[in-house]
């Protein structure tokens, strides 16, 4: 059973999927107009090891995530960096750069992008026309001079509820609107659906009651258009950061529903918190505002941040500091070195009792299914790989009793990629061979020549009752 805190109902409860078998997913994806930042990547880690334990738990899923690529902060980079191209040329080499950027950071920080639909904003305005229409026709929009834009009055008078994922006061309601689609407007205005075309910006043509509105789609209505199209309406679990619960969710909510008899869009609203930096809110004013790039730059692996993004619970802010990075960069290398056992050679001790890997693996998935508890079951995992240092490299049977599967669907859940650490070859085994001969002389000078040979080769030794442990340093 996956247990899941809904943002709706403000609890944790049984998730249980609208059809059987089967998950439809929502994810609201990046607004390509710079490289994501880690609090971006933070948000899309969370939603991975999701669909993950969704996918492993036996579910169908069909995942979808949207492309901004036409907004406010779009057209607005395009025009600063593309001044001499057309609008639309503009838009169309901003946002294809920085789509790719963000599809190559998210494979590196072990995230399967072939699992997701990817849909984009501009290859999908006849569906966000469609609903528009849809709205104005069932009087819940209106045309202004400068837009067209949805009513929370003529929501709110049909019986439904504006403020499902966080309390509105009232007196914000107005009739008063905002001409901008920024992420980080707070007032509970009428909000725009279809912005008409200003000089230098991309267009399209809109036919509304015979006449033609050209102009382009404001944010909310996109992943609305793209989300339901997709999956259908309602869909399952739709998720996002927090900072998009207030307005980008609720609008979402209101411009889905308005018009359906059920006030339903999607049965689960999942948020994720913010990844702090030096325990501060990013921002580029303090410098702290990182990229992977900046992570590689630091000779940081990218599988290390998402360790330590996966340390801390999706409902908690994560803190990033360079020493926190560092050390789960040295976690990552010690889980490797435990699958690395496999390729050891040490002389067999004494039986002992055969490792449970069923039950191990077992309690990890009972973690992961209690609201995603990803630090609890890390540390689980931490305390079975020590179990399993002892007691299988004491019996050295290291290719048996589900070993090697265990760390395949330790990969499938936590996207890891422990099971593909690398054999150290046969040259340095040899070496390794040659030191044990000359410490068991005494010779203990040519034991420690042999052993800074393989040290500047990245490889350690750690000697036991059954022979050496070769490990990797980093």
């Amino acid at each position: 059973m996956i247990k899941l805190y809904n943002s709706l109902t403000k609890t944790v409860g049984e998730f249980k999927p609208l059809l059987a078998g089967q998950v439809r997913l929502y994810s609201c994806g990046p607004t390509v107009y710079d490289h994501a930042h880690i609090g971006n990547l933070s948000a899309f880690i969370y939603v991975d090891t999701l669909r993950r334990l969704l996918a492993f738990s036996g579910y169908s899923v069909h995942h979808v995530m949207n492309i901004t690529d036409v907004d406010d902060k779009t057209i607005k980079r395009s025009q600063t960096e593309y001044p001499e191209d057309s609008a639309e040329t503009a838009i169309k080499n901003l946002t294809s750069v920085y789509e790719a950027s963000f599809k190559n950071d998210i494979a590196s920080i072990g995230i399967e992008t072939d699992k997701f639909e990817f849909i984009k904003a501009t290859d999908s305005i006849a569906i966000m026309q469609q609903l528009i229409r849809r709205l104005y026709e069932h009087k819940f929009a209106y045309i202004a001079d400068d837009g067209i834009y949805f009513s929370i009055e003529a929501y709110e008078r049909s019986g439904k509820k504006y403020g499902q994922l966080v309390e509105i006061d009232t007196s914000n309601t107005s009739q008063a609107r905002i001409n901008n689609d920024e992420y980080d407007k707070q007032s509970a205005h009428d909000f725009a659906l279809w912005k008409f075309m200003q000089p230098n910006e991309p267009a399209w043509s809109f036919e509304i009651d015979g006449k033609d509105y050209l102009g382009r789609p404001g944010w909310h209505i996109e992943c609305s258009a793209m989300s339901t199209d997709a999956l259908g309406q309602p869909f399952d679990i739709h998720t996002g950061g927090v900072d998009l619960m207030f307005p980008h969710h609720e609008n979402e909510i209101a411009q889905s529903t308005a018009d359906q008899d059920s006030p339903a869009y999607s049965e689960v609203f999942l948020h994720n918190e913010h990844i702090l930096v030096d325990n501060q809110k990013m921002s580029k004013s303090l410098g702290n505002s990182y990229t992977l790039d900046d992570i590689l730059e630091h000779s940081f692996q990218p599988l290390a941040f998402r360790l330590l993004v996966l340390q801390s619970h999706y409902r908690k802010q994560a803190d990033f500091t360079w020493e926190i990075l560092d050390s789960a960069q040295k976690r990552l290398t010690e889980l490797k070195n435990i699958s690395a056992l496999r390729f050891q050679t040490v002389d067999k001790g004494p039986e002992t009792q055969l490792f449970d890997f069923n039950s191990a693996f077992n309690k990890l998935v009972e973690d992961l299914s209690d609201d995603l508890n990803t630090p609890k079951a890390l540390s689980r995992l931490s305390e079975t790989m020590s179990e399993i240092e002892t007691k299988l490299v004491s019996n050295s049977e290291l290719n048996d009793h589900g070993f090697i599967e265990y760390f395949d669907k330790i990969d499938q859940l936590f996207g890891l990629d422990l099971s593909h650490v690398a054999d150290i070859g046969q040259a340095a085994k040899d070496k390794i061979m040659d030191r044990e001969a000359a410490r068991k002389n005494q010779n203990f000078a040519d034991s420690d020549r042999l052993r800074d040979e393989l040290r500047q080769q990245n490889i350690g030794l750690r000697d036991t009752s059954f022979g050496p442990i070769w490990y990797w340093l980093n």
